[in-house]
């Protein structure tokens, strides 16, 4: 373990309930949500998608058969 606090109080003299409350603000920040920006949804499963019920438009011209089997 390093011996250099993690915190450090430049200015004021903060009580315990305080000083938690910063530590709590701290550490939530370096937590999985900051890695995917705050206020953002995590994308939807492929399988949840509405849009897969849409129907494309068929293709057409040579090999059209053959690329109507294939997945979009």
């Amino acid at each position: 373990m390093s011996e250099h606090p993690y915190l450090r109080v430049v200015r004021g003299n903060p009580d315990d309930v305080e000083l938690a409350a910063l530590t709590a603000v701290v550490a939530g920040l370096s937590g999985p949500a900051a890695a995917n920006g705050a206020g953002t949804r995590p994308r939807p499963s492929a399988w949840s998608d509405r849009s897969r019920l849409v129907r494309h438009p068929l293709p057409h011209g040579p090999g059209a058969w053959r690329a109507s089997g294939l997945p979009r």
